[in-house]
């Protein structure tokens, strides 16, 4: 019987399988995440998320998740939920922590704790209207990462934070531009 090796509950050996396919095989890189939404009163919504493509195939996840976004009460929600902002920094540290502790893994590194604070600033001007106020969205975003592990020093663990911030796709798409093409059809 084969020993699979885990560090921070990683499965390397799967881990380092999957990295060599994509080598191998572009297409395997390429996935088209998808969400589904619907607005049931006030600022409040819900979200279903059930599958993804993968090198073309549609791949159902394990089971469905669906998520609640909400306002809170100074900007007229019933705080059922995070707001859309509040799921972007989420999504971030979200992201930065799978990248942290795979590569962490890959590189032996037993994390102990591993914690992100995120905070983005937003001005609502331009998003009630009022046109003279600065974008829409984030003005800045600031993230304090904080990590104990047995077995890597500070520099290594340094070093590993910037890469995980060189890969993060989702900090990627929050320092980018990225083309958003949106339609509408009216019943």
């Amino acid at each position: 019987m084969a020993t699979v090796t885990i560090k921070n509950g990683v499965d390397v050996d799967r881990l380092v399988q999957t990295i060599g396919a994509i080598g191998g095989d572009a297409n395997i890189a390429r996935l088209t995440f998808k969400a589904r939404t619907a607005w049931d009163e006030g600022g409040r919504s819900r979200a279903w998320i059930s599958s993804f493509i993968h090198a073309g195939q549609e791949v159902q996840h394990a089971r469905p998740h669906e998520l609640t976004g909400s306002e809170p009460d100074l900007l007229l929600g019933d705080d059922a939920g995070p707001n859309a902002v509040e799921l972007v920094l989420a999504a971030l540290a979200f992201c930065y922590s799978v990248g942290f502790v795979y590569n962490a893994a890959a590189k032996g590194y037993e994390i102990e704790e591993l914690t992100y604070e995120v905070e983005g600033d937003l001005d609502l001007r331009n998003f009630v209207g009022i046109a003279d106020g600065p974008r829409p969205g984030f003005t800045a975003i600031r993230v304090q990462g904080t990590c104990k592990a047995r077995n890597a020093t500070a520099q290594e663990l340094d070093d590993l934070c910037q890469y995980v911030q060189d890969t993060s796709p989702v900090r990627d798409i929050i320092a980018n531009a990225v083309p958003v093409t949106t339609s509408l059809t009216v019943l």
